[in-house]
């Protein structure tokens, strides 16, 4: 059976989280949260998602359009596509900015298919604003640079047929993931409690050998093994059973529940966090967890300020 592992009442757990890391690429980052709860483990999620910085194309100007797709559908998927963001700190967005301000950067395309086979016109297209040559698509290759002309990776737009042509003018600019989804720099940011397995050996050994290499079997992730050596089942990799439950139902089909028990560790969490590319995932981690301790420090002071006006004999709310 499954059970969250469950905390006294009377002392509730230490308050102290630790991260580590467990594996760092350049586009994804495996890390484990412990000695904290839910609430900080979601926090943290929906902050990378929501309250990281990045730059997207926010305004598309359609000067010819005789492809298939409309305007506002073009717009759509010009603004998804993600954009280096390594100089987003630089930049302010629309309603921060003053006059001198870095706030827009400026794309252009314009492509006319002269051929008789469909032309794919995709993010290589896009000729990035001269001003800041590093912002452009992600795993950008300009078509110029490449053979034949024609793209082989970038993120498609629309395709063209013969004498069909598109020519647009874009604006990229600062925003967060909490206004549109186009600013979000993750491509998954999950977690999952980190499992538990206690494998009743009294009641494993009730089964012939045959019994336990199928039970074994039924484990979708081989989180358990059979010891060639001693014939028990042991535990091999807890962190790859997935809840599925198949190891419980077949043992309740072999007429033998309570093989295993299997908890959740609800103050362990394993995150999985995957970059769309426009940023490091550690820095996306690390921006995500500065943007959680301002938001504490801002409360922390309001609180502050609020004790000091009771203290004051100024305006006391509840009793």
């Amino acid at each position: 059976m499954v059970k969250k592992e469950k905390y006294g009442s009377s002392k509730p757990p230490p308050r102290k989280p630790k991260m580590q890391i467990r594996e760092l690429t350049e586009d994804h980052v495996k890390f484990v949260l412990s000695e904290t709860d839910t609430s900080i483990a979601n926090a943290l999620r929906r902050s990378m998602m929501t309250d990281i910085p990045t730059i997207a194309i926010d305004l598309v100007e359609v000067e010819m359009n005789t492809t298939v797709l409309n305007d506002e559908y073009l717009a759509h998927r010009l603004g998804l596509i993600p954009l280096i963001s390594t100089q987003v700190d630089k930049m302010k967005s629309p309603l921060e900015s003053e006059d001198d301000d870095f706030v827009d950067v400026e794309f252009t395309l314009d492509v006319t298919c002269t051929s008789d086979s469909t032309m794919d016109v995709t993010s290589d297209f896009l000729i990035p604003d001269p001003k800041y040559p590093d912002i452009v698509p992600v795993k950008y290759n300009p078509v110029a640079d490449q053979i034949g002309g024609e793209s082989q990776e970038g993120i498609l737009i629309v395709k063209l047929r013969k004498n069909q042509q598109l020519k647009i003018k874009a604006i990229a600019r600062k925003g967060i993931g909490k206004d549109h989804a186009k600013w979000n720099p993750t491509a998954t940011a999950v977690y999952q409690f980190q499992p538990e397995i206690i494998l009743h050996q009294a009641v494993l050994e009730t089964l012939s050998l045959e019994q336990k290499e199928e039970w074994v079997n039924s484990w979708p992730t081989k989180a358990v093994k059979l010891n060639p050596v001693t014939q028990q089942v042991e535990v091999d990799n807890a962190e790859l059973y997935q809840y599925d439950c198949e190891c419980i139902a077949k043992a309740e089909a072999m007429g033998k529940p309570g093989l295993c028990t299997i908890n959740q560790k609800t103050d362990t969490f394993i995150f999985t966090v995957e970059s769309t590319g426009v940023l490091p995932p550690q820095q996306i981690v690390i921006t995500a967890l500065d943007r959680m301790l301002e938001r504490l420090n801002t409360v922390q002071v309001a609180l502050k300020l609020e004790s000091q006006t009771h203290e004051d004999g100024g305006e006391f709310y509840g009793e």
